[in-house]
C-alpha cells in the first residue's frame, strides 16, 4: 500500500539519506549476519525491513519539542558486503565510524555484536578503550562462533569481563553453566528483576558508570528479545515477562544521551516472521529515532 504524500510531514525514512555529505552526526549501516544463528531465520531480511519502516514515522519528537532533521545529519551507509565474515565487517565498521559521530548497526543476527566492538576498538585504540552494555535477555557466551557467542569471543579477544554490563537478563533463558562463566569473566548482570525493583534512570546511570569509567567509549547491543515477546514477535528467543514497547525506548534514550555512547546495534529480529502489523521492525525504527532524539539533545 502506498504511502501518504504530505510535503508537511517529511518522513524519517527519507532523512536517513544514501547521499549525505558533510559532518555526519547519525549513520545506518546494515550488517545481515545470519547463517550462524543456533535458531535457521532469515535476519538477513530485517536491515531492509526496517528502513522501510522508519517511512511510518516523522522526525519530529513532541515530548522533547525539537525535529531531528533540524538538528542533525543522518546518512544510510548501505549493508557491509561479507557480513558474515567478522573481521572484514569489523574493518568496514571502523572506516564507517571515521565518517560519523555515531554509528547504528541494523542486523542480522546477535553475532554482530564481536564485529561491531571490534570495530570500534579499533577506531579508539583498542579493547582496552571500550565498554559494553547489552540490552538482552541472555548471556551470549556459548563456545564456538554464532549469535550465542559475542561476548565470549570478545572477552577471549581482550574485552575486560568488568568493563562489559548486562540489562535484562532472564529467568530461565539461560543455564547456570554460563550463568557461572559470566561470573568468572566479571560481567556486571543487571537481571530482569532489578528492571522491577530499581527506576530505568538509576538502571541507565549505574551502566553507564560502569561501562563508561575512565571516558571509555560505549557499545550498545540492543538485542530486540530483551523484550517481551508479545511486543516482539519477530525475535524467535523472546519470552514473555521482557521489556515492554515504552520501556525499551526509555532505557535506550537514557543510555544514548550520554555522549560516551558511540555506537549501537538493533538485533535478533527475523523480519520473515514479524506480525501482520510489523511489531517488531516498527518498535526497532522507533528505537533509532529514540536515538536520533538523545543526540540531537547532545548537539544542542
Amino acid at each position: 500500500m502506498a504511502l501518504h504524500n504530505d510535503p508537511h510531514w517529511p518522513r524519517a525514512g527519507h532523512w536517513f539519506s544514501t547521499s549525505a555529505s558533510g559532518e555526519i552526526d547519525i549513520a545506518l549501516i546494515g550488517i545481515c549476519a545470519h547463517k550462524t544463528a543456533i535458531t535457521p531465520n532469515e535476519a538477513d531480511t530485517t536491515p531492509a525491513a526496517i528502513r522501510e519502516a522508519l517511512l511510518r514515522y516523522s522526525t519530529w519528537n513532541q515530548t522533547c519539542q525539537i525535529d531531528c532533521a533540524d538538528i542533525l545529519t543522518a546518512a544510510d551507509f548501505g549493508d557491509v558486503k561479507n557480513p558474515e565474515d567478522q573481521s572484514a565487517t569489523a574493518s568496514e565498521i571502523e572506516g564507517a565510524l571515521f565518517k560519523t559521530n555515531f554509528l547504528l548497526a541494523l542486523g542480522g543476527d546477535n553475532s554482530i555484536t564481536y564485529s561491531g566492538v571490534m570495530g570500534l576498538a579499533s577506531s579508539v585504540g583498542g579493547l582496552e578503550k571500550v565498554g559494553l552494555i547489552t540490552l538482552d535477555a541472555h548471556h551470549d557466551v556459548r563456545d564456538g562462533i554464532s549469535n550465542g557467542s559475542p561476548i565470549r569471543q570478545l572477552i577471549e579477544a581482550g574485552l575486560p569481563g568488568e568493563h562489559i554490563v548486562q540489562i535484562g537478563i532472564s529467568d530461565f533463558a539461560n543455564s547456570k553453566f554460563y550463568s557461572d562463566r559470566v561470573r568468572d569473566y566479571g560481567i556486571h548482570v543487571i537481571d530482569r528483576a532489578r528492571l522491577r525493583s530499581d527506576s530505568l534512570q538509576e538502571i541507565a546511570s549505574a551502566a553507564l558508570a560502569i561501562a563508561g569509567e575512565n571516558h571509555r567509549a560505549v557499545y550498545l547491543d540492543i538485542d530486540m528479545d530483551v523484550c517481551d515477546r508479545s511486543v516482539t514477535p519477530a525475535c524467535p528467543a523472546a519470552t514473555p515477562g521482557g521489556l515492554s514497547a515504552d520501556e525499551l525506548r526509555q532505557l535506550v534514550a537514557l543510555l544514548t544521551a550520554d555522549p560516551r555512547v558511540r555506537m549501537a546495534d538493533i538485533t535478533e529480529i527475523d523480519a520473515s516472521i514479524d506480525s501482520e502489523d510489523g511489531r517488531t521492525v516498527r518498535l526497532a525504527a522507533l528505537v533509532i529515532l529514540e536515538i536520533a532524539t538523545s543526540r540531537a539533545l547532545l548537539k544542542q
